[in-house]
Parts: C-alpha cells; structure tokens; sequence
C-alpha cells in the first residue's frame, strides 16, 4: 500500500502532502483522492465534486454526532438543555477553526490565497469537518469516532472549561451596547446557495457601521459568528 501511494503521489509537492496528511491522521490514508477533495475549498475547485463543501456537510453531522455520544456519556445526569448549549459550544464555527489551525491544517488546505477574505474566514474549520468526512467514508464511523475522540476532543475540547464559556456572544455584544449607549443590530448582508445549501452572511451593526461579519449556513450561527468577532474587535472582556 505505501509504495502504491508513494507511486501516485510522485511529485515532490505531493510526497510533502502525504506525510503532512500522515502526521495530522496519524495512519496512512486510503482513498487519496477523498481527502485532496477534503483540503480542496470551491475557491480553487467550483465542481461540487472536486471541492470539499459535500465532505463538509457529511463531516459537520458526523462530528456532532459523536460530540452529542460523547457528552451524553461524561454528563449522565445532565438534561438536554445543558447537553444541548455544550454540544454548541464544541461544534461552534471559531472553536473548529482555532483547533484546524492548530493541527496544521492551514498548511495543507488549498484555497485562493489572494482572497484575503478567506484567510480571516472559517474555511480551515469547514475543511476539518470535511476531513472527518473523509475519514468516515474511507475508515468507517468506528474509526472516525475513535479519531475524533483522540484528535480533536480530548486535545482541543476541554468540558469543563466549556461549561463556563459564555457561548452567548451577541448577549455580550447587546450589554455593552446597553452600557455605552450604542446601536446595536444585526443585519443578512448577503444570501446565496453553495452546493444546494442556503450561505448567509450576518453583519453586526454599531451605530450604522458594519464592524464584523460572519458566515454560516443558517442565520442564527452566522450572527453568534459576527458577535464573537465583533466582541473580540472591540475588546470587550465582559
């Protein structure tokens, strides 16, 4: 199997792929062309095929998946609503791109690197979704699961400090409006489909002045996205 792929990865650019991909899985992959697709955003690849948004959508529910089994088994006596806000908190759109940024996956995602759009956006955490996307269809749920648990969980998803993480951003944004006498709004900036699902991109809104965005498949995350940037580019601690 090694030298197959040692054979269809000639090149010296995608020998260095391979063994980066082998370092962040950790085992050797075996559909190749999944994950090219995987690490693929439709900035550098439109067909729909090509690209990863198709991995990511499978990705996206298989990751909540095993987050939901994960917390129903370490909270046995929480109730859904407590299981609900933590499963948030882990699948949430910044934490996923700070924990794809940190296994490197920035180094080995292809997109656009003109756009200087993407670079602050959330493809690297779409990209890790679609990576586990990858690895259920080449590997199966059970070593996805087992993965996800290993790679990302454990290592990047601390419970209990989720627990006390505020998760509510634009709650913080709309106090400190409150407290200093500001406009605050959230506005749908744009709206368009990619692959068949709907991409809303939510403005939050100061005193009639953009000052962050954020983008997501359905309105609701797309604002909590805009109001963490929006409360980090203001500082607000509280």
């Amino acid at each position: 199997m090694f030298y197959r792929l040692q054979y269809i990865f000639s090149s010296s650019s995608k020998r260095v792929l391979l063994r980066q991909l082998n370092g962040i899985l950790g085992f050797m992959p075996g559909k190749i062309s999944l994950y090219v697709s995987a690490l693929s955003h439709r900035s550098v690849k439109e067909k729909a095929t090509d690209n990863n948004e198709r991995l990511e959508y499978l990705g996206d529910a298989i990751l909540g998946g095993v987050i939901a089994d994960y917390l129903f088994r370490k909270y046995p006596y929480k109730g859904e609503g407590f299981l609900t806000e933590m499963r948030s908190k882990m699948v949430n759109r910044q934490t996923l791109n700070d924990i794809a940024l940190k296994m490197g996956m920035k180094k080995i995602t292809s997109y656009n690197k003109s756009d200087g759009s993407l670079k602050s956006s959330q493809i690297f955490g779409n990209a890790l979704e679609a990576l586990v996307g990858a690895i259920y269809i080449d590997k199966g749920y059970a070593r996805t699961k087992d993965w996800v648990l290993k790679k990302v969980i454990i290592p990047y998803l601390f419970a209990e400090d989720l627990e006390l993480l505020e998760i509510n951003q634009k709650n913080k944004l709309y106090s400190w409006a409150n407290k200093t006498g500001k406009l605050l709004e959230f506005e749908t900036l744009d709206e368009k489909l990619e692959n068949g699902r709907r991409l809303f991109t939510v403005g939050a809104i100061v005193d009639g002045e953009v000052i962050a965005e954020g983008r997501a498949f359905n309105k609701k995350d797309a604002s909590q996205i805009a109001a963490q940037s929006a409360v980090e580019r203001l500082n607000i601690s509280a």
